[in-house]
């Protein structure tokens, strides 16, 4: 089972207890995926996940009293659900949900329907959620979290995509909106998310607290791999740095020896060429301790640098003669 699979999965499981939150979610599910006549009364749920279909059964059951029959279309050779379904056929009851939903409303005897629950059935924070979780489980998806970090929710409508984006804001999470186009030319608007701080504020939000904590652990693991890698490339990058002066320090001291200048110099130069000559591994300060007496590491970077200096100038007179 996908990471998003077990998220669904366990968000079937959830079921509120405050009737207006169920009405939320069940609106949230109606919006994405659902096809709904009023003249012949019919709503239709159709869902490629188990999960939403179960979920959809639930909140009928539990809202409504409504027992229905769940449909399934297979895959043709594969014996495999490719499709699950929901049908109400009963005029009664079909407008009983709708008008609990808010998607119908009337004037003058003319019944209007809207897909889209009322604002003023959304104030409150409970329901929101409510809402926010149902629109994952009808059009959401989300990454494996060992791979990368990503949430998305789907929308054909550019207007309910900007009001969840506000609902996740109402809860301090960022989102993005870019459009996609489908193959057929039809747009999608995709909401997303790539911060792992903030997907998990999302699985809060949906009280999806088992995948939540799954996806923390993998958060912290990662967290760990990744200071240990930038303080092991850090110690790689010193090293290298460090053996690096250190030729250049042997090359310089032998270049002295070679033109015959190194005797010539004071005697805590020379002491600290042979130290270094004989010892081109240890670092600055381990190399201040075998002086006489002992000097610091800045001392032995000083000497060093001095010896470098002077076989650097007599290269470039060296140059310049010829």
């Amino acid at each position: 089972m996908s990471f998003s699979s077990q998220v669904k999965a366990e968000l079937a499981e959830h079921v509120s207890k405050a009737r207006h939150c169920r009405l939320a979610e069940l609106a949230a599910i109606l919006e994405s995926c659902s096809e709904i006549q009023l003249e012949l009364p019919t709503i239709k749920i159709d869902s490629e996940s188990s999960a939403v279909i179960k979920k959809v059964f639930t909140l009928l059951q539990k809202t409504f009293n409504i027992d229905t029959d769940i449909l399934c279309q297979y895959g043709k050779g594969t014996g495999k659900v490719k499709q699950y379904s929901i049908s109400l056929k009963e005029p009664a009851v079909i407008h009983r949900i709708l008008h609990d939903v808010g998607f119908v409303s009337e004037q003058a005897g003319v019944r209007t329907l809207s897909l889209k629950m009322p604002d003023e059935m959304l104030q409150k924070n409970c329901c929101r959620k409510a809402y926010i979780r149902g629109a994952f489980l009808a059009s959401g998806s989300i990454n494996d979290p060992r791979k990368n970090y990503h949430i998305e929710f789907l929308s054909e409508d550019h207007e309910r995509a900007e009001r969840l984006q506000d609902f996740l804001r109402g809860f301090e999470i960022e989102s993005r909106i870019l459009e996609r186009v489908r193959p057929r030319g039809r747009a999608v608007y995709v909401l997303y998310l790539k911060d792992g701080e903030q997907i998990v504020d999302v699985l809060s939000v949906m009280k999806a607290h088992q995948s939540l904590m799954e996806l923390e652990n993998v958060r912290i693991v990662k967290d760990v791999r990744n200071k240990i890698n930038r303080q092991v490339n850090c110690e790689t990058a010193n090293l290298n740095k460090t053996i690096g002066a250190a030729v250049k320090q042997v090359n310089d001291i032998q270049y002295l020896m070679q033109k015959g200048v190194l005797n010539q110099l004071p005697r805590v130069l020379i002491e600290m060429a042979h130290i270094r000559l004989d010892n081109e591994d240890l670092p600055l300060k381990d190399l201040g301790q075998l002086l006489h007496p002992p000097v610091s590491k800045s001392g032995v970077n000083h000497r060093l640098r001095k010896l470098s200096r002077i076989a650097e100038e007599l290269r470039n007179q060296s140059h310049e003669t010829k």
